[in-house]
């Protein structure tokens, strides 16, 4: 009993280890958009996935990897020098992609929070090469038709912090991240190719092939990179989004609807006509400017429960990141939140080695618990108002335990973050050329084509 009662509670509330699917159509086209397989790196088709680890152990890890990403997040908003832009090396999704003519599938770190695409590259040719079953891949340019270099006094070169040019005039660039891991080569292009994530087909080959894609083919790396390379999806010049949409059909928007991963549902991550958010209930706001154009920024004007109102005294600006579990508010909104549910949910307290607020809930039937939670509504700017369920605050931190999935931005770590639990059972839209986001409640599990 024991057992069926923590997987109940697991999938009620542990909300950290994802999938994401999306309601799409069934062709591949650039009118319709196309979709992409989005994986969490504990997905059991992960490389990442350790059967090892239980469902708590995997959740305490995404919370580090939060702190992590939250402090890489604080330090590109504030950082400034020649080198470019610092990013974040913690993640959460992967996407498969295919590089070149012939191709090579690579899988990559699926980053909202950056905007280089790179992959690992070699300046040899080999084509009998072929990587071990769950090793890195490395792309080989000399083996393909259609890999070409980037001139250094193009767009593209620029639109890079800290590039240089080569005797040769292509364009060298050095992507440093705040653990002091480098990797650098040269801006190249490249066909890439979709192969649509879902079909309701399966055995259809549908896909679709983008020419000229603008991404960095690194030879050095310093330090350890997961997965063999990074597809950045933020909102600047050099993100998979902005340059897919130079086609003016697909459009640079995309979507997601983040669901449990224990439902075992299919995943998609969607791009042009298929990422249009229109389920009852959307609320749409404004992409606000911060000081880094990668990232997906929003007004929060307001947190509420029930009656009680909590305005931020701080910074009102908050980043929307896919690559984040926990949720970052600043502590003007965070402790008064924390009291008024701590009024609200009539459990006794328990003691956290994460420091976060948690309650014992041990012997409670968990539609009890669920009961006593209150829903948590963000009001945004232009009127939207979001609102979180309990999944959406509360996770299993350990058997017994209900933690808090929002956090105090503190000094050191500034930056207010809308991270992952929080987003689930949501459809969200980003469009960059209506500068928009769109939040609508959906049933995830449920979205998926026949």
């Amino acid at each position: 009993m024991a057992g069926t009662t923590v997987s109940r509670a697991l999938l009620l509330l542990v909300g950290v280890v994802l999938t994401a699917q999306l309601c799409c159509t069934a062709d591949v086209g650039r009118g319709d958009g196309f979709s992409v397989e989005f994986i969490h790196r504990d997905d059991v088709r992960s490389p990442y996935h350790d059967p090892s680890l239980t469902a708590h152990e995997r959740l305490l890890a995404a919370v580090s990897r939060s702190t992590d990403r939250a402090a890489a997040l604080s330090r590109s908003r504030v950082g400034g020098g020649a080198m470019s832009e610092v990013t974040s090396r913690p993640f959460e999704y992967l996407i498969a992609v295919r590089v070149g003519t012939p191709s090579t599938r690579m899988l990559a770190v699926a980053d909202t929070g950056s905007d280089l695409v790179w992959l690992k590259c070699t300046d040899n040719a080999d084509p009998k090469r072929a990587p071990a079953p769950g090793k890195d891949v490395v792309f080989y340019p000399a083996n393909s038709t259609t890999f070409g270099h980037v001139d250094c006094k193009s767009g593209a070169c620029r639109a890079l912090n800290g590039a240089s040019c080569t005797p040769s005039n292509h364009c060298r660039y050095l992507y440093t991240y705040f653990d002091g891991s480098r990797t650098s080569g040269l801006l190249s292009t490249e066909t890439f190719t979709f192969h649509d994530g879902v079909t309701r087909h399966r055995d259809e080959a549908a896909s679709l092939r983008v020419p000229n894609v603008n991404f960095g083919c690194s030879t050095q790396n310093a330090g350890t990179f997961p997965a063999d390379g990074v597809v950045g999806l933020g909102g600047g010049a050099l993100s998979l989004v902005t340059q897919l949409g130079n086609d003016a059909s697909i459009g640079r928007k995309f979507s997601y609807c983040l669901v449990n991963f224990f439902l075992n549902a299919s995943s998609a991550l969607n791009f042009g006509a298929r990422a249009d958010v229109t389920e009852p209930g959307a609320v749409t706001t404004p992409l606000v400017r911060s000081q880094v154009d990668t990232y997906y920024t929003v007004k929060l004007e307001a947190v509420k429960i029930g009656k009680s109102t909590f305005l931020p005294h701080g910074s009102s600006l908050l980043i929307v990141d896919s690559g984040s579990s926990l949720t970052f508010l600043d502590k003007s909104v965070l402790d008064p939140l924390v009291e008024e549910l701590t009024k609200r949910i009539k459990l006794p307290k328990a003691e956290s080695r994460e420091k976060l607020m948690c309650f014992d809930i041990s012997g409670v039937p968990m539609g009890q618990v669920v009961a006593m939670v209150p829903d948590v509504t963000l009001e945004l700017g232009g009127g939207a108002a979001v609102t979180l369920k309990p999944q959406n605050t509360f996770v299993m931190m350990h058997e017994g335990m209900m933690c808090m999935a929002l956090a105090a931005a503190s000094e050191r770590n500034p930056v207010s973050i809308l991270g992952n639990i929080a987003q689930q059972n949501m459809h969200i839209g980003y469009d960059l050329d209506k500068r928009t986001l769109t939040f609508a409640p959906a049933n995830c599990a449920n979205s998926s084509p026949p």
